[in-house]
């Protein structure tokens, strides 16, 4: 007799003091949901009954599994079989839980499941449900775990720079040549696009502000200011975060997932040296120069802006060069040396962190635009409030 539109129960039954489940119907991803009757008890099932069982799949052992756990509060994976036993009993599992009247094939599969312990973060996030206080101790481990990271690499940034000096460090000086050209002429065309349209949005805001008072000529005043403190380096920053510290965090990533990583090791190369000083030097290295460079474009920008609502360009370049000193100019130069040692650490450090696999590499890459911007805008706004005090 065919049971294939049977529907899927289970049925709690007990014969003498002992529980039973009663297994029937047919077991289907795609088919009703089960049905469970009568009251489940403190214990698991002594035994089964699956006389009307029919076809069935992965659905039916994932559903009995968690009946069992429940049963026994989740205590039943992993449990060591009772030592008051002499023998083993051929019909339970080995983890203490009674398998009798279950088809061999279910009972393979059952076994499999019970024979792993469950983890505790498999669980659903109401039965993951923490207190305040559980919540804020991890968060602070794990925010505790992430600077003491963040500590640790830049120590060992500081002590390959220290081989470098000495001439220990040990990396080839072509790859170094190759970052300097990723990171600086490559990177030109997106940072005078972006250089660009930001002196024009300030001196079009600017200037539309300024023509209120009958001073647009002072438009060339913002833009200049705005551009070589601030604008300049925190955008190129950006762009470098998301272009060059990815790109870090990728390519490091890969050689982990492909063991390349561990290759340089057994070879007796530092790791460190050969993959992460390269980087860190050209970013490095590279920064001032495009902040210089995007200063210079976003004040062409401009200034073309100054032009079109009549402000001659001999003027406008006159009171820019009248509005910035030497001083203001090398602010956000000083400032890109540090953002690019950042980007470069933060970049390399979650390609060191990466995952073996395909997924963690672009988790990796992720975390290190996140954590690359996040450094650009924190460092800035501590240089900020440092110039304030300095009254710089």
């Amino acid at each position: 007799m065919s049971r294939s539109n049977d529907p899927p129960i289970l049925e709690w039954t007990r014969e003498g003091d002992c529980p039973v489940l009663v297994v029937s119907g047919t077991w289907n991803r795609t088919g009703p949901v089960c049905e469970i009757r009568g009251e489940a008890p403190d214990q698991p099932p002594a035994r089964y009954r699956c006389d009307d069982l029919g076809e069935f799949d992965s659905t039916l052992p994932a559903t009995m599994l968690a009946l069992i756990r429940q049963t026994t509060g989740g205590a039943a994976a992993g449990r060591p079989k009772p030592e008051s036993k002499s023998k083993p009993d051929p019909d339970e599992d080995a983890a203490g839980v009674t398998l009798d009247g279950l088809p061999d094939d279910l009972r393979g599969l059952m076994e499999l499941a019970l024979g792993v312990a469950e983890r505790s973060d498999a669980k659903s996030p109401v039965a993951r449900r923490r207190s305040l206080g559980q919540f804020l101790g991890q968060t602070s481990q794990r925010v505790g775990a992430a600077l003491l990271g963040v500590i640790e690499f830049v120590g060992l940034s500081v002590q390959s720079l220290g081989r470098l000096l000495v001439g220990r460090a040990r990396f080839r000086r072509a790859d170094l040549w190759l970052t300097i050209q990723e990171c600086g002429v490559q990177a030109l065309p997106i940072v005078s696009l972006i250089s660009f349209l930001i002196g024009v949005i300030l001196a079009f805001v600017g200037g539309y502000q300024l023509a209120g008072f009958g001073a647009e000529i002072f438009v060339a005043d913002l833009v200049g200011i705005a551009m070589v403190r601030e604008m300049g380096v925190v955008m190129t920053g950006i762009i470098m975060s998301g272009r060059t510290g990815a790109a870090f965090a990728a390519h490091i990533g890969s050689m982990k997932a492909n063991e390349e990583i561990d290759a340089l090791r057994t070879f007796g190369l530092n790791p460190f040296d050969f993959l992460v000083l390269p980087r860190l030097l050209a970013l490095v290295l590279m920064m001032p120069l495009l902040t210089v460079y995007a200063n210079l474009v976003g004040i062409l920008g401009g200034m073309l802006v100054g032009v079109a609502s009549g402000i001659p360009a001999v003027l406008y370049w006159q009171q820019t060069l009248t509005a910035i000193d030497l001083t203001t100019a090398s602010l956000g130069v000083f400032k890109s040396v540090f953002f690019g040692a950042a980007i470069a650490i933060c970049g390399c450090m979650q390609g060191m962190k990466a995952a073996s696999s395909s997924a963690g590499v672009g988790q990796a890459t992720t975390r290190a635009v996140v954590a690359s911007i996040t450094m650009v805008i924190v460092l800035d706004s501590a240089f900020a409030a440092i110039f304030t005090v300095l009254d710089i």
